[in-house]
């Protein structure tokens, strides 16, 4: 509000400032209640296997054992004792090796490394009996055992005859993309190994004086 007043010496200028007054319901429902700004919480970025953020992700394939068919591991060895004969009724002990093995190469469009690690050992031997073992079996000497005393991976036939003993190594395989990190594959990729033949006799003891050597002609000579 402005005012003016002229006394002939001097002109006197003045002004004041008020309030406005608030607006008319209809004015103020027009215009809107003015609130203070409030922070908005950042929304969350949803992934999926093919997008994350709105971003193209390419992952590692899903790898299964039946995948990695041209990624075969070596076959074990296999051996006995004794070499190549057993006794009936007692203990032939079986001997397979096998080892931690990496092989490289590209699977379904990727470079990759494979691991295989023996986890186990199917055992034929060869007269219709299998036994699984965790290990590939030791010698007697390594176990610190006399000759024909049973081992894991031991088998006692009951007749005599040449039975062909073969071994199967389960192994579990593993896979890595470049990245480091290794990744379980279910299941088992296997390798065999076989020939190995073993001829069973039986055994007969005799109260001599004199050892074949001495006496060839003696009993049992």
């Amino acid at each position: 509000m402005c005012s003016v007043s002229n006394s002939g010496e001097q002109v006197d200028i003045g002004a004041s400032i008020g309030n406005p007054a608030p607006p008319a319901g209809d004015e103020q429902a027009e215009l809107g209640e003015l609130t203070p700004s409030e922070p908005v919480a950042p929304q969350p970025i949803t992934c999926t296997r093919a997008y994350c953020g709105g971003f193209l992700v390419i992952t590692p394939p899903d790898v299964t054992a039946a995948d990695l068919v041209s990624f075969r591991p070596a076959h074990p060895s296999l051996t006995g004792e004794p070499a190549g004969f057993g006794i009936v009724g007692a203990p032939t002990n079986v001997v397979a090796a096998a080892s931690e093995q990496y092989l490289t190469g590209t699977l379904l469009g990727w470079d990759v490394t494979v691991r295989f690690v023996p986890a186990g050992y199917v055992f034929d031997y060869g007269d219709g009996s299998t036994a699984r073992s965790t290990t590939g079996g030791t010698s007697w000497a390594g176990l610190g055992q006399a000759q024909f005393t049973p081992t894991a991976t031991s088998h006692a036939y009951r007749e005599r005859g040449t039975y062909p003993i073969g071994v199967t190594v389960q192994y579990a395989a593993s896979v890595d993309f470049g990245s480091g990190s290794w990744r379980p594959v279910a299941g088992y990729v296997t390798a065999s190994s076989g020939g190995y033949d073993v001829q069973v006799l039986e055994a007969r003891t005799a109260l001599v004086g004199k050892t074949c050597l001495e006496n060839p002609g003696g009993p049992g000579c």
